[in-house]
């Protein structure tokens, strides 16, 4: 068993691991409220998957310009005080949004408003935190410390969509934004006890411009980071219909909140048990080869989800697609910091970041947009389909992803 299950030693070996670590599973927690909260907020003021897809793409211009010059300032400062300073904002965003959904019908425009500006906050923040594992823990401890963040996130995302929708239909919006506040404040706290992280290098006398667009000109040269981008955001844009969930719930189902609580819980659940069992990947030699055949997998997985309309068979396919992103997620962020220099770290988990996150908002948008066309069932099945034919053409077109050997 040691060498199947998620291996905790970097938890028990690094204090500052351990704090990075426990003050994002608290924050994760609340931000997975947030998650359910926002989309349902906008989809009951207007009854249009559409609108859930333009709210959840609006955020993306914010996402990936914090993303991008969080990077380049934590290549450059001191990665700790950043990160305090973006939790206490993240706070005060939540309270907010809290504050808006207390009205009968909160105005939609400060939800898309607040929701956009927290967005670049988090992406800002994202690959500050990222880029600080790899200075914590050593290069033999890297797939365990990611495997350790996949199993944090996905614990987060069954336990909190599922006490969204609790919250929701017996309290009401505002709890959940108000309790995702408070787990914010909860993660400046525990940022406060790491030690100082200074940045090293000539980076620091860098313009912030010319710093992002080095990041970018890094990223051109270099095929294997290009695969791990690429792949991600097939299957992400392709094959995730999160903004119709909504609908799922509500006009295939019959459901309610809870129901779509369920929803966006079930890929994590199937994520929880696959993080627990990733001892194994360490031992993993044709890492992108693996990678490929996991992303063909989540396709499959949500052609199914389209096609059949039974709720226990829709929950159990998204939780195999989720079992199979823990999967794609611990060997793609392995990969990466593997195959980059040191100096460029920062910068690359950002692009890397804005990759991840943006992905699934133009994935809201392209199954809002095909909903709206056609019907909710075929934007689904469409993508899945789409998303199983697009890492097959990828792999033909970038062999050396398809035949990486871990270092």
């Amino acid at each position: 068993m040691p060498r199947l299950l998620v291996d905790v030693g970097p938890l028990r070996a690094n204090r500052d691991f351990r704090f990075l670590y426990f003050g994002q599973v608290i924050s994760l927690l609340g931000s997975n409220l947030t998650v359910v909260a926002v989309p349902f907020q906008v989809y009951r003021e207007t009854h249009s998957s559409l609108w859930v897809g333009l709210a959840s793409v609006l955020q993306l211009p914010f996402l990936v310009t914090g993303a991008l010059w969080g990077g380049a300032m934590g290549d450059r400062g001191d990665k700790r005080r950043l990160m305090l300073a973006c939790s206490s904002l993240l706070a005060l965003l939540s309270a907010a949004l809290a504050l808006n959904a207390r009205f009968d019908h909160g105005h939609l425009f400060v939800l898309v408003l607040l929701a956009a500006m927290s967005a670049g906050i988090a992406g800002f923040s994202a690959p500050l935190r990222s880029a600080a594992i790899p200075s914590l823990v050593g290069a033999q401890e890297l797939v365990a410390a990611f495997s350790l963040n996949q199993l944090a996130f996905n614990v987060a995302v069954v336990v909190g969509p599922a006490i969204a929708g609790l919250l929701i239909a017996g309290v009401g919006l505002f709890s959940c934004y108000g309790v995702d506040a408070v787990t914010f404040t909860l993660l400046t706290v525990f940022t406060m006890f790491l030690t100082p992280m200074p940045a090293t290098g000539r980076h620091r006398d860098t313009r912030i411009l010319r710093s992002v667009a080095e990041g970018f000109r890094y990223v051109r040269g270099h095929v294997v980071t290009q695969a791990v981008y690429l792949v991600d955001l097939n299957a992400m844009v392709f094959g995730l219909p999160r903004a119709l969930f909504p609908a799922v719930a509500l006009t295939i189902y019959h459901g309610g909140p809870r129901t779509l609580g369920l929803l966006y819980a079930a890929p994590g659940a199937g994520a929880v048990v696959m993080a627990i069992a990733t001892g194994w990947l360490a031992r993993v030699q044709r890492q992108g080869r693996l990678v490929a055949m996991t992303v063909v997998a989540w396709g499959s997985a949500m052609t199914l989800f389209g096609l059949v309309h039974v709720a226990w068979f829709g929950l159990a396919c998204l939780a195999f697609a989720g079992a199979m992103d823990v999967i794609s997620t611990v060997l793609r962020n392995t990969i990466i910091q593997t195959a980059i220099t040191d100096e460029f770290r920062s910068r690359i988990s950002s692009i890397y970041l804005a990759v991840v996150t943006g992905g699934p908002r133009l994935g809201d948008l392209e199954s809002g947009v095909v909903a709206s066309l056609s019907s909710t069932e075929f934007s689904i099945v469409s993508g899945g389909v789409a998303c199983v034919v697009g890492v097959v053409a990828l792999m033909r077109w970038r062999p050396t992803f398809w035949n990486r050997v871990a270092p």
